[in-house]
């Protein structure tokens, strides 16, 4: 039994973060500073690695997950994808 709990402690531990993910409606995308601005007004800076959709433009509904970094905010974006609603 101590076996099995220290392992799940191990676990718990060792794990990588998890991705996070929230979404919106695009108030601004800047292609040259590669930034996207949602209607709550958060700021969203798109990385080289981001996969994004192709043609993008305000107004669209987007999915953004991420990659969080505990207090130290949002370590990587790693996709902004559209959707439907």
């Amino acid at each position: 039994m101590r076996t099995l709990l220290t392992t799940c402690l191990i676990l718990a531990f060792s794990v990588p973060a998890f991705a996070d993910e929230t979404g919106g409606k695009i108030l601004a995308f800047d292609r040259v500073a590669n930034i996207i601005v949602l209607d709550d007004n958060t700021i969203w800076p798109l990385g080289p690695d981001t996969e994004t959709t192709a043609d993008l433009v305000a107004g669209d509904t987007v999915k953004i997950v991420y990659v969080g970094g505990g207090d130290n905010g949002v370590n990587s974006i790693t996709s902004v994808l559209r959707t439907d609603g």
